[in-house]
């Protein structure tokens, strides 16, 4: 049997060598295949190692960690079993319930040998039981739904809000101001059909126009009214009124078809059950 590697993504160096000090002595054969500070990182490694254990910093620079989740649960090689994830956590981030029930183990800062030797124990049981392995993806997706912003969570908006300097805005944008050249474009919020997200800007997409806004999604979203924008994708929030249709490839892979544009969008595992039959 090939030996099994972990991956471990923590912006601390000091907590991510202590982890792995505790893994070698809790786990000897276990390999730990790697170490990287900040999600763009974890994904970029996670997708060339593919290992069968991933450690996640829930706050790490670049991405969080429920964010490499996700990203991973769209772009995973199909014929690849999906690795167990153990989020690492403060008490402040999320409540630990939330984890006790979720596919995911989970362990607290400052990482400690007896808690993470019950989570080595709960890791060695599922990883010695092959169905519970095959359907890892599947539990991973379900938890992210009811753990990442907008999905399955129509009040998110109204528990996270927007930080602006000390200011928490929650209000919804009813209009959005966008700088072409030395013009200020004004596009009311129901003429969007989606905003597109790029390394830095946000493209904002009308029947008529493209225009690049400098705002992230994840200060984006709590703006905008969940009943009415759906996001589909990590990158990708849709305007529901202009969904025309959804449609299944031959590979299985999820697009929707908008009324007043030609272009399909991808739907990705996380953001599918928005779609299944009424």
């Amino acid at each position: 049997m090939a030996q099994l590697r972990a991956l471990i993504a923590e912006d601390e160096t000091i907590l991510s060598l202590t982890l792995m000090k505790h893994l070698e002595k809790l786990w000897p054969e276990l390999r730990i295949c790697g170490a990287v500070e900040n999600g763009v990182a974890a994904v970029q490694e996670a997708l060339a190692q593919l290992p069968d254990i991933l450690f996640l910093d829930i706050k790490m620079p670049g991405k969080t960690g429920l964010e490499v989740a996700q990203e991973l649960a769209e772009e995973w090689p199909d014929d690849k079993p999906f690795p167990l994830i153990v989020f690492v956590t403060a008490y402040d981030d999320y409540a630990v319930d939330a984890f006790e029930h979720a596919a995911s183990d989970y362990v607290l800062k400052p990482v400690s040998e007896e808690r993470l030797s019950k989570t080595v124990k709960r890791l060695q049981t599922r990883l010695d039981n092959g169905q519970e392995r095959s359907g890892e993806l599947e539990r991973v997706v379900a938890q992210l739904r009811n753990l990442m912003p907008g999905v399955g969570n129509p009040d998110y908006a109204d528990q996270a809000g927007v930080t602006s300097g000390n200011v928490k805005v929650t209000e919804k944008l009813n209009m959005i101001r966008a700088a072409i050249g030395n013009q200020i474009r004004m596009i009311r919020i129901n003429d969007v059909l989606y905003f597109e997200a790029t390394d830095k800007y946000i493209n904002v997409v009308t029947a008529e126009h493209s225009s690049l806004i400098r705002v992230s999604l994840r200060e984006l979203l709590p703006q905008l009214d969940s009943n009415q924008f759906w996001q589909i994708h990590r990158s990708t929030v849709v305007n529901s009124q202009y969904i025309h249709s959804a449609h299944r490839d031959e590979s299985g892979k999820l697009s929707v078809k908008l009324t007043e544009r030609d272009e399909k969008l991808p739907v990705s595992r996380v953001y599918a059950h928005l779609f299944k039959q009424m």
